[in-house]
């Protein structure tokens, strides 16, 4: 019973040394989506986390919404679970760092994952359509030692590594990480993508949700160009860019049998189709078209995509659809 009394104790303590908020919204301050992107400079560097001169014009003070109260980054559709250093904290639901201190990510991560289930919604799913990933998506920060993040499917969980630029500090990284999980969650049971084909439409998919929602939040000159930040530390091509969505790599005779290069030919179909369409159109039938169908191959679920557009939108709508698909040699 003593040791129950000191939790109890401590339990009271710490919440009163940390009164919570209480409001919904708050905020806080991020990149959008990242430094290289927005200010369209190569020569920007890592430099060891340094929050240096040049990258001042890139922090933008935005608000952060559906908050849970708590004082924490933790809300209806982003949890910081854990990280490297101290949580985020603050009575005032008021979130400001730079990128030398830990919390600077968790603030990112929170902020982007928030922001990409926000659009979902927008676009009908969770209202007149079937929820996408409609959760409070846990987030790990820092706390893997390698240079890469990844989306854990058996633990429903994103995690963000450092080396170089800490991944979480390029917005279209953790955007990248969530496309990972909008598409498990689209499966019943839970996961996409057993073979290389269809990891390699994840990777695909993956990236296009990086530089749609990326665009539809903060555009930049190059969308194309995907977490144009965290790739200065391993490209020396300049502009930077982890991978692009408009290559012209060719179904079937590009591929290689490795998923982030087979990717960018889905990529770059989703790309076309975005362009022929806008987001809105196209992002509603993109992703509807994913529902249960966990482990296709590029032209099933080409022509999947295909349908949909038609029965959401019409015949002209699915031809622009299919001529996207057409032109990769998906179809």
């Amino acid at each position: 019973m003593l040791a129950v009394a000191v939790a109890l104790v401590a339990t009271v303590a710490a919440v009163a040394a940390n009164p919570p908020s209480g409001s919904s919204t708050g905020s806080g301050r991020v990149f959008l989506p990242n430094p290289v992107a927005e200010l369209q400079d190569q020569s920007l560097t890592d430099q060891k986390d340094a929050d240096y001169a040049a990258l001042q014009p890139a922090y933008h003070t935005v608000t952060l919404t559906n908050l849970d109260g708590s004082g924490y980054l933790s809300g209806d559709w982003a949890n910081v679970v854990s990280e490297t250093g101290s949580p985020a904290y603050s009575p005032t639901n008021t979130f400001s760092y730079n990128r030398h201190q830990d919390e600077f990510e968790q603030v990112m991560a929170y902020y982007w994952v928030t922001e990409a289930q926000k659009y979902i919604q927008s676009l009908g799913f969770g209202t007149t359509r079937r929820p996408v990933n409609m959760e409070s998506q846990d987030v790990r920060i820092n706390q893997y030692g390698a240079d890469n993040s990844f989306s854990w499917d058996k633990k429903d969980l994103l995690r963000f590594g450092k080396g170089g630029v800490d991944d979480a500090e390029d917005a279209e990284v953790i955007l990248h990480e969530y496309g990972h999980a909008i598409q498990d969650s689209q499966q019943t049971p839970f996961g996409f993508g057993a073979s290389t084909e269809a990891g390699s439409i994840g990777e695909g998919f993956a990236d296009y949700w990086a530089v749609t929602v990326s665009d539809v939040v903060a555009p930049t000159p190059d969308e194309p160009c995907v977490a144009d930040w965290d790739s200065v530390s391993y490209t020396t091509a300049v502009p930077h860019c982890l991978r692009r969505v408009d290559t012209s790599l060719h179904y079937p005779e590009d591929l290689n049998g490795r998923v982030h290069h087979d990717g960018q030919i889905w990529s770059r179909a989703l790309w076309d189709i975005r362009q022929a369409l806008g987001n809105v159109k196209a992002d509603t039938i993109i992703l509807q078209a994913q529902f249960d169908l966990p482990d296709p191959t590029m032209p099933q679920l080409a022509q999947r995509t295909v349908d949909t557009a038609q029965s959401l939108y019409g015949i002209s709508t699915a031809k622009k659809v299919k001529d996207a698909f057409l032109a990769r040699g998906i179809l």
